[in-house]
C-alpha cells in the first residue's frame, strides 16, 4: 500500500476563519476564560478544570490558533496535555513535510517522512515491536492494533523529521503506554502550570506574587507570555488569591499588547 497525504481541512477550522473580523490574538483574556469554563463544565476532550482549559488555549492563541482549536487537538490525559497524532501529523504537513505510506496492517505500519530542512526517514512499527516494549498486551493495543502501530509511527516519524512541531508535546498514546520520553521535561505550558500549582494551598507570599509579575514583564514572545501568565493565573486560582489573579491579568494584558507592538515594529 502505497499514498502520499495532504493536510486536512477539518470541520471546526473553516467555521472558526469564517466567524469575523477578531485574529487569535486580539481575543481578550475575559472571553478566553469564559470560553475555558464553558468547556471545563461540557466535561469533553477530558479537560476537567476550567485551568486546564485556559493553559491549552492561551497556547494555542500563542501559536496564532483560534483558542477554541485547544479542544480539537489537545486531550488532557492523566493530567498532561496530549496532541492527537493526527493533529501533530497536520502540523508537521503544514509546515512543509509530506508522508508516504508504505504499509498499513494490524502487524506493521511503516511511513517515509520528508521535509525540504531535514531529508527523509523511514519509520516502522511492529507488533513484535510492541510485545518487547511491554506494549500489546494492553486493552487499546489489542482492539485496535493498526491506529496504535499507527499512532507511534506518526510520533516517532515527525520528532524524528522535524523536530520543531513536536517540542514538548505527547500523543496519547506516548502518555497512556508510559513513553520513556514523556519523563523528560517539557517546554510546555502543563509542565509550568503543574510545577507552580503542586504547592499551591494558600494566598500567595508577596516574594512568589512578585516573581510571577517579573517573568510576565520580561516575556519575550507571545508563547513565553502564554507558558509564564498560565502558571501565574493558575497559582493564584487554586491559591483562592483574586487580587493575584487580577493583578496578573492586567500584567498579561500589557505585556500581550507590548509584544504585539514590538512585533508590527519589527
Amino acid at each position: 500500500m502505497s499514498s502520499t497525504n495532504t493536510a486536512p481541512r477539518t470541520a471546526l477550522t473553516p467555521q472558526v476563519a469564517a466567524e469575523g473580523t477578531l485574529s487569535p490574538a486580539a481575543i481578550s483574556f475575559d472571553r478566553i476564560e469564559r470560553m475555558a469554563g464553558a468547556m471545563a463544565k461540557s466535561g469533553l476532550f477530558g479537560i476537567k478544570t476550567p485551568e486546564q482549559a485556559l493553559a491549552l488555549m492561551l497556547i494555542s492563541q500563542a501559536e496564532g490558533r483560534h483558542p477554541a482549536l485547544a479542544a480539537q487537538e489537545y486531550h488532557i490525559i492523566q493530567g498532561r496535555p496530549a496532541l492527537k497524532a493526527d493533529t501533530l501529523l497536520a502540523r508537521f504537513q503544514q509546515a512543509g513535510g509530506t508522508v508516504k505510506w508504505n504499509e498499513l496492517t494490524d502487524k506493521r505500519v511503516s511511513a517515509t517522512f520528508s521535509h525540504p530542512s531535514s531529508g527523509q526517514v523511514t519509520i516502522d512499527w511492529t507488533m513484535d515491536m510492541a510485545k518487547s516494549a511491554g506494549l500489546a498486551g494492553k486493552d487499546n493495543w489489542k482492539a485496535y492494533p493498526r491506529a496504535m502501530l499507527r499512532a507511534r509511527v506518526v510520533s516517532e516519524g515527525v520528532r524524528t523529521c522535524f523536530p520543531g512541531v513536536a517540542v514538548g508535546v505527547y500523543t496519547p498514546e506516548e502518555i497512556l503506554d508510559g513513553s520513556p520520553e514523556v519523563n523528560i521535561t517539557p517546554v510546555s505550558q502543563e509542565a509550568a502550570v503543574q510545577q507552580v500549582t503542586e504547592a499551591a494551598a494558600n494566598a500567595l507570599t508577596d516574594n512568589e506574587r512578585e516573581d510571577h509579575l517579573i517573568a510576565i514583564r520580561e516575556a519575550g514572545d507571545m508563547e513565553s507570555l502564554a507558558r509564564i501568565f498560565a502558571a501565574a493565573w493558575t497559582h493564584a486560582k487554586q491559591a483562592h488569591d483574586k487580587h493575584a489573579a487580577d493583578t496578573f491579568k492586567a500584567a498579561y494584558e500589557a505585556a500581550k499588547e507590548r509584544i504585539g507592538g514590538a512585533t508590527v515594529e519589527g
